[in-house]
């Protein structure tokens, strides 16, 4: 079920009115779901724009159309407009979009996985940086290859050991150390340049 405010809903009727009357109704869908990088993405639609197995919310004054394979993610969602002195703010709050963890009783590659997606490579973000799974062996050695601004970064030991490393092992019992399988000598867009 998808809430939508009162002021939402007058919100989305000013916006259609604006339009001259095409559009017959607004379009949600959820932009990379299961992601970290998931969004939420609103839109006018028109009749030729509909597939026909979008779920219809019915409001006053128009139709709020949600992908049907929007649909898990979108469920519980609100969608609300707070008006202010410079216009208002529309939020939507989603809060299956992003997928949730893996459960106790994944394999460790999954977990791994998902920590990395949705913390560690928020934080390397920053530095134009990220990680990716390489491998896991048997003694619970994680080996990670790094990419962007950390491939060929002088940090990327510090960053490996005092953050990396240190937030898989408390987190996962199972890792027994973290290393990196990156060649930094082929960085070409390095955050720190190596000395």
């Amino acid at each position: 079920m998808i809430n939508l405010s009162e002021s939402a809903q007058a919100y989305f009727r000013r916006l259609l009115e604006s339009q001259g009357g095409d559009a017959v109704g607004i379009r949600l869908s959820a932009v990379e779901p299961g992601t970290p990088r998931a969004d939420a993405r609103l839109e006018f639609c028109e009749a030729v724009d509909l597939r026909g197995d979008e779920w219809a919310i019915d409001c006053e004054g128009f139709t709020l159309y949600v992908d049907a394979d929007s649909v898990p993610w979108l469920d519980a969602a609100e969608i609300d407009f707070a008006s202010q002195a410079t216009g208002g703010q529309l939020t939507i709050r989603a809060p299956r979009i992003k997928g949730e963890a893996p459960a106790g009783n994944a394999s460790l590659v999954e977990r791994v996985r998902w920590l990395i997606e949705s913390e560690i490579n928020p934080q390397l973000a920053s530095h134009k940086g990220r990680v990716a799974l390489e491998s896991i062996d048997a003694d619970g050695v994680v080996y990670l290859r790094f990419g962007g601004g950390c491939h060929g970064c002088g940090m990327a030991d510090v960053t490996l050991k005092q953050g990396i490393e240190k937030q898989m092992m408390a987190r996962f019992p199972e890792v027994t150390a973290v290393r990196d399988a990156t060649d930094h000598s082929t960085g070409s867009a390095p955050y720190i340049a190596r000395g």
